[in-house]
This record gives C-alpha cells, structure tokens and sequence, in this order.
C-alpha cells in the first residue's frame, strides 16, 4: 500500500488550469481516483486502475432560486483521512466494518459544501448546506456520463408509485434511451475489463429517494424525484390518493447534510456480495441501549393460506387461534423466534385494536411467551398512521415486532414515515419489518430496529419469482441492505413443471437452491414462508433453515459470477455456513472450492445438502451428506440448473 500522506500531499492539492480548480482525491490504497472539476459548474470523473470509468459527472442543487454548483466559488477545502471501524448493532455481513477512506470537504460562497470521500472500493459525495430555517428543494441534479455504450442491469418503473417488485431489465446504455419510465435504485453498470459500478444512495433522511433516467442522452444517467405530495385523498383502506404535489422535492432544514451518493467500484464480482458501502455512509444509531432488539426468524402463514395439515390437525384451519398456536408450536420445536400473523388477524385492515371473531390474540401471545416464540403483526401503512398510538398498544401486549404493508411510494412524505414509525416503535421496543417498500437507505443503521424491507420481487410472486432474475440480488439489491425475500419452499420445480398456488404454494428452484438462499440473502428476520406440515416432513432440511443466523460476523465470496452463480461463506461464531446458487442454465455447473477460510490444525464437521442427480427434472431431489473437512482441502460443489448448494461447517 503507497503512504497516504504522499496522495493527501500531492493529490488534495488543488491545480489551476485556465479558470478552473482540479482537485483530485485517491482512494487508500492508490487504485481509484475521484477528480474534481471546479468551473462553471461542478465536474467530476472517477478513474479506476488508469481506466476512466465514468466522465463528466454534474452535481447541482436547486434551493429556492438558488442553483447550487452553478458558477461555483471556493472558499476553502479542506482533507482529512479516516480509518476506524464501524460495529453495526444488527450485522448483516460483519460484526466489524473497516472504515477507511479519504475526504476532501469544498466550501463554497452562498453557505453550502460538498463533502467528497474516496475508499478503497468506491467513491461518495453529498452536499452539506448551512442556511437558516426551512428550505425547499426544487430538484437536485445527480448526472454521469460514461466513455463507452455500457451494459447495465436496473429495475424500471412506468412511475413513482412502486414497490419495487419489478424483474430487472439488461440492456445497454444506449437502449435506455427508448425505454420508458425510471429506474430506481441500485444500478449496476458493466464498465470496461471487468469492472462493476453498483451506485445507490444512503443516509436518505428528510428528502425523497433518488430515480435515475436516460435524459442526458445515449450513454449517462440523470437523476429524477417524486415530488413532495402535499394534499391526499382517500383511496381505500391501505393507500391515499396524491390529489396535489408541491413544486419542490423537498421542503426541510435548511441546515444539514443531504443523502449520500455512492458508487461501489470493483473488479472482481465476489466484492459486491462483501460490500457494506450503504453502512459505512449511514448515520449512527439513535437508539442509546439497542440490546432489547432481537433479530431472528419467524413463520409466515400468508404464502401457505394459514392451511396447516395432516393427522394432528383437528381444528378448522385458518387465521385463528388454534391454528397460530400450531405454529408457535412448530416454531417452538424448531428453534424458530417468531410467528408472523399476516393479514387476516385483524377484523378489518382500518382497526388494528380489534383481532377477528376466530383470534383469541391475548391467548396466542400468552401461548408463545410460554413456548419462547414472540409474535409479529402484519398492518397497512395507513392504519398505522391513522392510529399512531398502536405501539404502545402492542408494547402493553407483548407483540414483539410489527410487519407494515403497502407504502409504495418513496417521495419526502413517505420517507419521513418511515423514519416516524422505526422512531415510535424503537420507543416501545418494537422492530419492523417493511413491506410494499422502496430499497434500504441506511436508516437500518440510523435505528437499527428496523430489521428488514422487501423492495425484491420475492418469493410471494410464487412463480413470477425466478432463479434467473433472483441471482442478480445478491450483486445488487442485497448489496445495499437487509431483503425480505421470503424463502423457504419445500414444494419445489423447474420452471417447465411449475403448477403451485396458494395454499399448496411452490417455487421455480431446487431444495438445495432454497436452502442456500437462507445463507445468500440477508435480512434481520428471515422467514420461513412455508406450511409447517411440509416442514415436519423434511426435519433435517427444516432444521437447517432454522438454525442458519441472520446475524453475521464474517462474509466471504468463494465464486460469484454477475447473473450466473454466487456462493459464499458467513460465520457466525465458530460455524461456517456456505450458500451458493445458479440461475437457468441448461448444464451443471461444477466448483472446486477451497476451504482456506478455515482456522488451522482443527478438523470439522460438513453438513452439507446438494443437489441429487435428478434434480435437473425433480427439483425437491436433494441428498444430505456428512464428512470431516480441514484447512487445505478443497471441496466440489455441484449445482444443477436453478440449483443450489447448502452447508454448515461446525
């Protein structure tokens, strides 16, 4: 590694060429740099290993009449290097985040900075403004540029209203332009000799999320916003109608730090599986004593229709007592945190006070506590803004999180929401769980009870819901933060055989495929979304998707290649879990892998579940096997088409 004195020392110093300041700023380990061009407006390009990735890159900020960036004066800037360590409350893929990174802060004349970090894996920037009382934003201007007509991968959408279900699209740069609608966040651009760029957002706080699209022409990216909707109408029982929007974005504090803008930069496909950019840009945690939050996982009667089965069953099946305390009972013999009472618990989705005629709910949460199972309620968005006093309710009831369903919309309003409800329900020791939601942003650092959010076309999509499309999540929407993507199919097909519906629900996949998707995806509470009655059929595979953490202290990519195949390697503790995963391909795929992660002179046990030799027509094919494994050896792994592969090494 170069000294960093030596780039702080001859790369911070700002050169003048003509009327423009030049301002470069290197990453700690010399590979990227972040130039900055101070002219008639703010510039920027981002090299990486001599390569210019991305050019010509615009930021400005309209507040008021005041145009941010436009003929832009310097007062003074300033450079500084950082290099500490970051201990998330709930870790998603470490227990403890490097943090080290180069900064160069800009002010400029009319109150405003931009501050500017550079890392070994990527680069950020956000604007800082210090002006008195309110403010309101009228569009703030995220332009990039790239020399050549890359591939990119985005989820697009015909508008704002969005929950960010929608399949990834894969296309060129050039393609954008005739594609209608916007992507929202991340994008993942394909730049030259290898390289990822995956560019999201993070520490959104106060301000609308950020959309991109093609107006800068064939080959850039443009920002565009929801604006802040400032009269509502009714809509029914679980969203509003936006009768009138104001001409800002934003209307806020006129002094503070704005969301960060990121770019993940890598050459090696296996580091965006290892990326923790949104949690070393997000702000710190607000909850003073977070040791009541219990991160874990938790039934789901929903995709199953609440329809257990089988000789032990005598009861109406239903969402009803008898049937919820079947599955705390099941989840109390599996080792299972949580059940989660979906809609239908409550008599009517507007009155969260009042569970159906058939629910018994202060005897249910009785029954969980004494089997050490807690319980989760499901609500809409609206109820819960209707009846704001509902966390303290719950508190008193001894509900231990709550599911709420249906926001689909990202604009100012809808982001205060969200951090209005992680806030109330932190004060009453409750966790959430966002459905219906856009993507993570950082606020699951800034209150780190909020556990998870779906903004994925998940598993509910039954077979909407591919291998071929679910394998660019871990490089790109799990990239950026906890994923409610509801696995746990035990009915199980390749896509030509698939006939499944609710309540016999199933997936495209193999059982190996579902079950490494307990290691692959991240999520503070991770659901096990099937029948108990099929999981009572297959304890070994139940167990295991029991017992799989959702907390990590370490992530290791041991293969990844962007839209064909991830595995990787989680620890937690002493045990090593391993995931992998390949999408529709028509051959296996095969993969020596080499167990060096391990510690030396011990010798463990493998617990593995593989693909059986018929998994490529019988997808619940799967075979269990066990051996002793060391440091030095190395494994195969094989995978069949829309196949997976699933171990704990203890």
């Amino acid at each position: 590694m170069k000294p960093i004195t030596f780039f702080l020392l001859c790369c911070l110093t700002p050169f003048y060429v003509q009327a423009q300041k030049l301002y470069k700023l290197v990453s700690p380990n010399g590979d990227i740099q972040f130039s900055v061009t101070v002219s008639d407006k703010i510039y920027y390009d981002i090299v990486c290993q001599n390569e210019t990735l991305l050019e010509k890159g615009v930021m400005q900020m309209q507040i008021g009449t005041q145009l941010l960036g436009e003929k832009p004066k310097v007062t003074s800037s300033s450079t500084k290097t950082v290099n500490e360590t970051i201990k998330p409350v709930v870790p998603f893929k470490f227990s403890a985040i490097p943090n080290h990174y180069n900064q160069l802060l800009l002010k400029f004349s009319g109150n405003y900075s931009v501050e500017f970090r550079a890392f070994d894996d990527g680069v950020a920037y956000r604007f800082i403004t210090n002006k008195k009382g309110e403010v309101e934003v009228i569009n703030e201007l995220f332009q990039v540029d790239f020399p050549e007509d890359y591939p990119m991968h985005v989820q697009m959408a015909g508008r704002f209203k969005t929950s960010y279900e929608e399949s990834y699209n894969h296309m060129k740069l050039s393609e954008w332009k005739n594609a209608k609608g916007y992507t929202m966040l991340p994008v993942l651009i394909e730049a030259k000799n290898n390289h990822k760029i995956l560019i999201s957002e993070s520490a959104l706080t106060d301000y609308p999320a950020m959309f991109l699209s093609n107006a800068t022409g064939n080959q850039g990216l443009s920002s565009v916003f929801p604006k802040n909707p400032i009269e509502f109408g009714d809509d029914g029982d679980r969203s509003v109608k936006l009768v009138k929007e104001a001409a800002y974005i934003a209307k806020t504090n006129g002094k503070r730090n704005f969301p960060w803008r990121y770019f993940v930069i890598t050459k090696e496909d296996g580091d965006l599986l290892e990326n923790t950019m949104t949690a070393r840009l997000a702000e710190k945690s607000q909850i003073a004593d977070p040791s009541w939050i219990k991160p874990g996982v938790t039934t789901w009667e929903w995709w199953n229709g609440a329809t257990p089965y089988g000789p032990e069953v005598n009861f109406v099946a239903g969402c009803n007592t008898e049937t919820y305390k079947y599955f705390i009972d099941f989840a109390s013999k599996f080792g299972v945190e949580y059940v989660l009472l979906d809609e239908g618990w409550a008599q009517s989705t507007r009155d969260p006070f009042s569970p159906n005629k058939d629910l018994n709910l202060k005897e249910v949460i009785e029954y969980g506590k004494q089997k050490n199972v807690g319980v989760i309620l499901w609500l809409t968005w609206l109820v819960v803004e209707n009846n704001f006093d509902l966390f303290e309710k719950f508190a008193e009831w001894g509900v231990k999180g709550v599911k709420i369903d249906f926001m689909d919309r990202s604009d100012q309003w809808m982001v205060n929401y969200y951090e209005r409800v992680a806030a109330e329900a932190a004060k009453h020791k409750l966790f959430v769980d966002f459905h219906g939601s856009f993507k993570p942003a950082g606020l699951e650092y800034k209150y780190p009870n909020v556990l998870s959010y779906e903004g994925v076309r998940g598993m509910e999509q039954m077979g909407g819901c591919r291998p071929e499309n679910s394998i660019y999540h871990p490089f790109m929407r799990n990239a950026v933060g906890p994923m409610d993507y509801t696995p746990g199919a035990m009915l199980n097909y390749q896509p030509e055989t698939l006939r499944a519906d609710r309540p016999n629900s199933g997936c495209v996949g193999t059982r190996a495929y579902q079950m490494a998707l307990y290691v692959l995806f991240e999520t503070g509470i991770q659901m096990m979304a099937d029948n108990p009655a099929l999981y009572y059929l297959h304890p070994d595979c139940s167990q295991f998707m029991a017992d799989v953490p959702v907390q990590t202290d370490e992530t290791i990519s041991l293969a990844a290649k962007l839209g064909e195949y991830a595995i990787v390697a989680k620890r937690k503790g002493d045990k090593w879990y391993i995931g992998g995963m390949t999408n529709n391909d028509e051959k296996e795929r095969v993969f020596e892998l080499p167990l060096d992660f391990l510690p030396d002179g011990k010798t463990f046990q493998m617990t593995s579940f593989e693909d059986g030799v018929n998994a490529n027509r019988q997808a619940m094919h799967y075979v269990k096997n066990v051996k002793s494994v060391k440091k030095g050896q190395t494994i195969q792994v094989k995978m069949a088409r829309n196949g997976g592969f699933a171990a704990v090494i203890e």
